[in-house]
């Protein structure tokens, strides 16, 4: 079996290409920041993982995702080869995207964006808010009233 669960951030803006021809194809390129659990020496330590997605899913990255957005992916790990202009094989690892979400709610990446300056300064889609109707405090989570529990069906 061949299966990938990832979370981390975007390093950078996805890259975008389509492929030629009438029924052009969507492909995008982005680099996850991944947590490693342990830390070395103190510093907080990361793996940076080469992604690849495709159609819809390409789309959809090269619309709503931006460095530093925290995502998590499913996929499965891809290995390749290909001779470089110096005549050097070079073997490629990366994982091939089948679905991708987003891993926080939008003030959260906002919150991380603010602490974390970059060039881009393009907006993720808009999610409601912590000032939003219905919105928990910062953790992207519906309060339910108290009141509801003896309308739903089970317990």
């Amino acid at each position: 079996m061949n299966k990938v669960i990832l979370m981390g951030r975007l390093t950078r803006d996805p890259e975008v290409r389509y492929t030629a021809g009438d029924n052009s194809l969507a492909i995008a390129r982005y680099t996850l920041a991944v947590d490693r659990r342990f830390r070395r020496d103190g510093e907080a330590t990361a793996d940076f993982i080469n992604c690849v997605s495709f159609g819809k899913t390409a789309e959809f990255a090269e619309k709503y995702y931006r460095q530093g957005l925290k995502i998590a992916i499913t996929g499965r790990i891809q290995t390749g080869s290909y001779t470089n202009r110096e005549g050097q094989k070079v073997y490629t690892t990366e994982v091939v995207v089948e679905e991708q979400e987003f891993a926080e709610s939008k003030a959260s990446s906002d919150s991380y964006a603010a602490s974390h300056p970059r060039q881009n300064t393009a907006a993720a889609p808009s999610m409601p808010g912590p000032g939003s109707a219905g919105m928990g405090a910062m953790d992207g989570f519906m309060n339910i009233p108290d009141e509801i529990d003896e309308e739903l069906p089970f317990n």
